[in-house]
């Protein structure tokens, strides 16, 4: 219970902040496909060095998670880079498409925009095909 609370709590402090920095905002992320604003740049810019503090920290800190098992982050083999080309396509092709990326979708939901329904939909449609898919598919 006490997991669930802070996992909660996390989220609502996420959702609050990247309403605050306007990053769910579809203006902005127009804004960035059309090269018309650098305020998503910078985000990103931001976020970038702070996801390598906080990865390299869980690695040598040897933290734990509330239940008490290792925090590991298991070495990644690189494939081609086919896979990521197409699968960044698709994400992008969604994100621009929607004006969301996957992060927001909830936060957006929160804030009242119900017309975000159909993205989590379709996003939910997107997981479970891939899922079913999967093996088919190289990796």
């Amino acid at each position: 219970m006490t997991a669930l609370v802070v996992y909660l709590a996390a989220g609502t402090l996420f959702g609050f902040v990247i309403t605050k920095a306007e990053v769910i905002s579809w203006f902005r992320i127009q804004e960035m496909f059309r090269f018309q604003g650098v305020h998503m740049f910078g985000v990103f810019a931001t976020a970038l060095p702070t996801a390598i503090v906080t990865v390299q920290a869980l690695k040598r800190m040897r933290l734990r998670a509330f239940g008490g098992e290792p925090i590991g982050i298991a070495p990644k083999v690189m494939g081609t880079g086919a896979r990521y080309a197409v699968g960044g396509v698709i994400f992008g092709l969604g994100w621009a498409l929607t004006g969301a990326c996957p992060g927001p979708l909830f936060a957006l939901l929160g804030g009242g925009d119900t017309v975000i329904l159909a993205a989590i939909l379709a996003a939910l449609a997107g997981t479970w095909t891939y899922g079913r898919l999967r093996h088919l598919l190289p990796h």
